[in-house]
């Protein structure tokens, strides 16, 4: 379940790129297997959606990405939270760089909390490159 520590970091960076602590890694790991059984997604699912695969829009999967960005504190209420996105990932991808993906993707908004989840994830997926 390796995929599942840079699935929703938001950033969608390869684990490579990501310079992560083991304790970051421990925690996302475990939000996302918490997450993967509360919204019962397959592994599937899971790795399409971190290889950048969006056909599948199962309310499942939007779900999990909310469950995954509320548990990581970047998004409350179907919020996005810059402020925990920038404190959070400026120190790993750069402050200019967060920022730059910020602009474009924090005032998307969804039907529901969970699609804007799906819709946050799909937009730093799109620019990832950037940070």
């Amino acid at each position: 379940m390796k995929f599942l520590i840079v699935l929703f970091a938001l950033v969608a960076l390869a684990v490579a790129e990501l310079q992560l602590s083991d304790e970051q890694k421990a925690t996302a790991h475990a939000n996302g297997a918490l997450c993967v059984q509360q919204e019962g997604i397959t592994k599937e699912q899971a790795m399409a959606l971190r290889s950048g695969n969006f056909e599948d829009a199962d309310p499942k999967v939007k779900c999990f990405a909310n469950c995954f960005l509320e548990k990581s504190g970047f998004v409350v209420d179907g919020q996005i939270k810059p402020d925990v996105v920038l404190a959070k990932l400026g120190p790993i991808a750069g402050v200019d760089n967060v920022k730059a993906v910020q602009a474009k993707c924090d005032s998307l908004k969804g039907a529901d909390n969970c699609d804007t989840a799906y819709q946050l994830y799909q937009c730093y997926q799109k620019h990832h490159s950037q940070i």
